[in-house]
């Protein structure tokens, strides 16, 4: 059966200006990106990312795309990325099987025929958060575990922003054509994620924001940096950033979320910040 998704179109800065409440989070948020036994896809045609929660229960799930890709099964010109934030999963890929603990994530290269994620205990599913994007070549099969990567620690308890930076498809870690994809945690007492921003027009980028208890709630900043407008989120939900549009947030208490980003090029550092002063 094929797989369906939710398509969202780009958007102008400009078209931007006058929108809503209500229009920006029907063009930028997903609000449900896990469902018990559901594939939820968004398919963002900023850079054509797709994106979203495979969160098996008592069947294994398969992504699969043809006609709506125009090619004949979903990797056939595409890399993927996953990162799972649930309970213990199984990811098969071409028959072969890994056990995927929470945090654990995976590089898949183009040409991979069959993706099957799958859970240990229907009562405690896997959720597996992915992203995929245009690929022109095959990168091996790698898998990654937030304990094989050494994280970066920046922030300050003072200005609310200390965090820990985990790279999971980076140059640093493994090859890929043009994805990225990384898991932020904030610890205790901070609140701020990417303050003072930044853009960068060569690279778009998705949020999933995580981690987080039912009353708490992200307000995740966008927009040009001298017209800003906010979106607020809760739990498991996601956000488009296009690419000048700033992407900071600030949680009424921790939390974590996952990055996804691709565009020109897969260099880490290469943003355009923003001076506070800048910012209206």
């Amino acid at each position: 059966m094929q797989t369906k998704f939710d398509n969202r179109y780009t958007h102008s800065p400009e078209d931007i200006r006058h929108y809503s409440t209500e229009q920006l989070r029907k063009e930028f948020l997903v609000e449900e990106v896990f469902k018990s036994g559901e594939i939820k896809l968004t398919y963002t045609h900023n850079d054509r990312m797709i994106f979203g929660g495979v969160t098996p229960t008592t069947e294994p799930l398969e992504i699969v795309f043809d006609k709506a890709l125009g090619v004949e099964y979903f990797l056939e010109r595409r890399e993927l990325g996953v990162i799972n934030i649930g309970g213990e999963g199984i990811i098969e890929i071409d028959s072969q099987a890994d056990t995927m603990k929470k945090q654990d994530g995976y590089y898949i290269g183009k040409e991979t025929r069959h993706v099957v994620f799958s859970s240990k205990n229907p009562k405690n599913p896997a959720k597996f958060y992915i992203s995929s994007v245009p690929a022109h070549h095959k990168y091996p099969n790698v898998k990654i575990s937030i304990d094989q990567i050494k994280p970066m620690e920046t922030g300050d308890p003072l200005t609310l922003n200390e965090r820990k930076i985990y790279q999971y498809i980076h140059p640093n870690v493994c090859e890929s054509c043009q994805l990225q994809m990384g898991y932020t945690i904030l610890e205790p007492g901070s609140s701020w994620n990417t303050m003072p921003c930044h853009t960068h027009e060569r690279r778009m980028e998705t949020y999933v924001y995580f981690d987080m208890a039912e009353d708490t709630r992200i307000f995740h900043m966008m927009g040009k940096p001298d017209e800003t407008k906010h979106l607020v989120l809760g739990n498991e939900q996601a956000i488009i950033s296009p690419s000048w549009s700033i992407h900071s947030g600030v949680g009424t208490s921790n939390y974590s979320f996952i990055w996804s980003m691709c565009g020109e090029n897969i260099t880490y550092t290469d943003m355009d910040m923003v001076d506070m002063k800048d910012l209206k």
